[in-house]
C-alpha cells in the first residue's frame, strides 16, 4: 500500500518569496525617488508628461536591463510610460529571438491558421 505524502510546508517558501518582494519593492524605493527628482516627468520615448494625478503610471527603465546597477548619477536609468516601457522589453525579447516570452529557442509560431483555405476555396477538401 503506498504512503500518503503529507503536503510540504509551504510557510518557508511563503517567508522567502515575502523577502524578496519587500526588498525589491525597497530597491525600487530607492532608485525611482531618485530618478524622480533627478529627470524632468516625462517619458523618454513618447515625451508624454506627467503630473503628481498620473505619475504612478511613469516607471524608471534600467538601459542595461540589470536592476541591480544603479549608479548615483542616473546614468542606466530613463523615465518611460508603461506603455513605452512594456514595448522597450517586448523588443529586448524579439532581439534576443524570444518572440513570445516562452522558452524554445526563438522558434516563432508554428501554427498556420490559413494553410487549407486555398484548397477550401478551390473545393479540393
Amino acid at each position: 500500500m503506498a504512503q500518503k505524502k503529507s503536503p510540504p510546508d509551504s510557510s518557508k517558501l511563503d517567508a522567502i518569496v515575502a523577502k524578496a518582494q519587500q526588498e525589491r519593492v525597497q530597491r525600487e524605493a530607492g532608485y525611482r525617488a531618485q530618478a524622480l527628482k533627478m529627470y524632468p516627468w516625462v517619458c523618454g520615448r513618447c515625451s508624454r508628461e506627467f503630473t503628481r494625478v498620473n505619475l504612478h503610471e511613469l516607471t524608471v527603465h534600467h538601459r542595461d536591463h540589470n536592476h541591480d546597477h544603479n549608479p548615483p548619477d542616473g546614468s542606466n536609468w530613463e523615465l518611460l510610460c508603461l506603455y513605452c516601457h512594456d514595448n522597450e522589453h517586448q523588443r529586448q525579447l524579439e532581439a534576443h529571438g524570444n518572440l513570445g516570452g516562452e522558452s524554445g529557442g526563438g522558434k516563432g509560431a508554428t501554427h498556420k491558421g490559413l494553410a487549407g483555405l486555398g484548397d477550401l476555396l478551390k473545393g479540393k477538401q
